[in-house]
Order: structure tokens, then C-alpha cells, then sequence
């Protein structure tokens, strides 16, 4: 096994102008009954995939929600996948 961390579930459908909208559920770090739900529409730049939005949102264990903040965008490319789905 790779030890990578991996989704609970992940979807994703391709948009009609040719972007990506997935939705991948992940465990909580500190708590793994909490879930934090990682929705981002991808669009295929020049020379490689770029992400033109996202919204995370965290969930307590009690069914509570929170909207996380932006994160900010590395300065290097995140590998993708075929589908320009970035790579867990």
C-alpha cells in the first residue's frame, strides 16, 4: 500500500465547456469520524489542468458544518490524472 491518504468517495462529472466538477469527501485529520467534502471545478490551461474554483467544507462528527478558508495555491503544478483530476 502506498500509505497516501484517500478519499471516502469521490465524484465527478465534465462540465459542457470542457471543465471538471468534483466532489471528494476525505476524513477529518484530528477527529477521522469529522469528513471535510473538497468541491473544485478544473479547467485545462496551456499546459496543464488549473483550478478555477473550490469550496471546502468541514463537518464535526455532531453533523456540524463550517466553510474552511482558502487555501492558498502552491507555486509548482499538482500532477493529474487523464481527466486532469489532481492526484491523491
Amino acid at each position: 500500500m502506498s500509505g497516501k491518504a484517500q478519499p471516502k468517495a469521490r465524484f465527478s462529472v465534465k462540465l459542457p465547456n470542457g471543465d471538471f466538477l468534483t466532489l471528494a469527501i476525505w476524513p477529518g485529520k484530528s477527529d477521522p469520524t469529522a469528513e471535510v467534502m473538497n468541491i473544485q471545478i478544473r479547467h485545462p490551461g496551456d499546459t496543464e489542468w488549473e483550478t478555477t474554483g473550490r469550496l471546502a467544507v468541514y463537518r464535526t462528527a455532531d453533523g456540524r458544518y463550517s466553510q474552511l478558508p482558502e487555501r492558498r495555491q502552491p507555486s509548482t503544478s499538482t500532477p493529474t490524472d487523464s481527466k486532469g483530476m489532481q492526484e491523491t
